[in-house]
Order: C-alpha cells, then structure tokens, then sequence
C-alpha cells in the first residue's frame, strides 16, 4: 500500500506573471489565499500555472518560493513533466533540491511515445530521483493516454504514488483500480467528475476551481469522505456551472480572470495566451454571482 502525496482538494495554483517575470508578492498572496481558504494541498507549476511558457530560472524559482511560503502548513507538489526525459530530470531535480513534497508528470507531448516508452521514460526518472511521483494522464493537450496495462507496470516502482486523471474515461480509471489496487493512488483532474471520481476510489482532486474558492473544493471531498456523500453531490452540483465557465477559453485564461474579477493580482497571461473576450468575461462574472461570490468594484 502506498500512503498518498495528500488526500482532498489540491490547487494547481496560478502564476502571476509580469512583463518581467513572476510577481512573487501577488504568489505569496494568493498561496495564503489558499491556505487560509482550507486548501489541502498546493500544485506550483502545473498547466493551470503556466509552466509551458515559464523559463527554467522562473520554474525553479517560483517552486523554490512556494515550498518556503508554505512553510510545511500543506504538501506542495511541483510540476515538472516534459517531453524530453533528460529535462525532466533535471527539472525535478530541482524540485527535489527545493523540498517538494511530490512531482507532477505529464505524458510526453507533440513527440508522444508508445506504452513501452512511458513505462521506460517514467521507470527512468523514478530510479533516478527520491521524490514520490504523481502520473499526469491528459490526453486532450499531449494527445497520449496511458492504459490500464501500463499503469499497473508503473505502479510496480515505489517512487510512482499515484496519478493525476484527467482523461476523462471512467473504464480506464475503473479497470486500473480493479488492476493496480492500493499500488497506486488516484487524484482527479477534472473539477466537474470530482464526486463520482471520488465514489470509485480517488484520493481526491487536483483542481482549477479551488483558484476561486478552496473551502469549497475541499468541503466536497471532506464530506465525501465523512460518508455525506448526497451532500457532497449536492454541493458539486451547486458549482457545477462555475467549474464548467472556468474552461469556456482556454485554462487558465478564464480563472485568471475570475481572480481579477474577485479584486486578486493574478498577473497577465503569457503569449501564445490571451485575455479573455468581453462575451466570455460577462458569463463567466454572471456564475460568479449565482454563488455567491463578491466581485471587486
């Protein structure tokens, strides 16, 4: 049995950026957010933090910063995939070097690879570092999905924790439960299959959504795991439209604009990147309101 990274609402937190780099107030400011919201658990780095566009300098710099913001109140997970074996070493190395508590790992992306290859490219990376790793299945931006075979190989390395699902196929999810056991843990990726990923067995999420409101992600999965489970749904439900808006462009194009919108620094976007259209914008402010959520004048 392996013990999980974190249980309950993890953040895959936004990255304020400037035209010169990370605004790492406006960081310290929204990781506090976090925390004093009741995050569980805090992603630097992720897609929803831009990581794609960050250089190495700021990658490093903005994990080594959030470990030391933290302060050891909730784990903090770094993202550190790539699509070259070498540089995610290399990166998570870093990460490691900077006291993070797990790695976040996508698939290889745009060069991909087979199934022999990620279990070859994650075995790699796991002999080589100390680190629990956290799998990252999305194939809607690798275009690369893991299947259940695989996963049950990869769950066979004690460094491999578990996985980030966000695919999407509740089968897959279902058969590597059914294959791979308490080998290894999973965590959903999609704000909106929170309940039901959580009723086959998942740890908890690792969400977009707790940008804007973390009591709330983490109350959800809290009263799952209290057996509430209708009033878990229920609470799901309530947000269901506001998780939904918070992808009507591009993540984290709308929740950096929802963080504006509630008076917050979450910087600017980083090209190829764009703000949000004014149609969006007026949507996405209007499922603000409808729960409730007080807006900055």
């Amino acid at each position: 049995m392996k013990t999980p990274v974190f249980t309950g609402a993890n953040v895959a937190i936004v990255t304020p950026l400037t035209q010169d780099g990370i605004d790492f107030e406006s960081l310290g400011n929204l990781i506090e957010f976090q925390i004093n919201g009741g995050i569980d658990s805090i992603t630097i780095c992720g897609t929803t933090g831009e990581s794609s566009t960050l250089s190495h300098e700021e990658h490093c710099e903005a994990i080594e910063y959030c470990v030391k913001k933290v302060a050891g109140r909730v784990p903090v997970i770094a993202g550190t995939g790539s699509n070259d074996t070498a540089y995610a070493l290399e990166l998570s190395k870093c990460a490691e070097s900077a006291g993070v508590d797990g790695l976040l790992m996508a698939t290889p992306y745009y060069n991909k690879t087979t199934q022999r290859g990620l279990v070859a490219h994650y075995n790699y990376l796991a002999d080589r570092l100390n680190t629990p790793i956290i799998l990252y299945n999305v194939p809607s931006r690798t275009g690369l999905s893991f299947t259940a075979d695989t996963y049950f190989e990869l769950s066979k390395h004690p460094l491999i924790n578990g996985v980030k699902e966000a695919s999407g196929n509740f089968s897959l999810m279902a058969e590597t439960m059914a294959l791979c056991g308490d080998n290894l843990n999973m965590w959903c990726g999609n704000d909106d299959q929170t309940v039901p990923m959580l009723a086959l067995g998942a740890k908890g999420v690792i969400s977009v959504f707790a940008n804007v409101l973390p009591g709330v992600m983490s109350k959800i999965c809290k009263l799952f795991f209290e057996g509430k489970v209708k009033e878990s749904n229920e609470l799901a439900l309530k947000h269901f439209d506001l998780m939904d808006r918070l992808f009507i462009e591009v993540n984290p194009i709308p929740v950096k604009a929802a963080l504006k919108l509630m008076g917050m620094d979450s910087g600017i976007l980083r090209l190829p990147l764009y703000e949000i259209s004014d149609s969006n914008l007026a949507i996405l402010k209007k499922s603000m309101q409808d729960v409730g959520i007080p807006l900055a004048e």
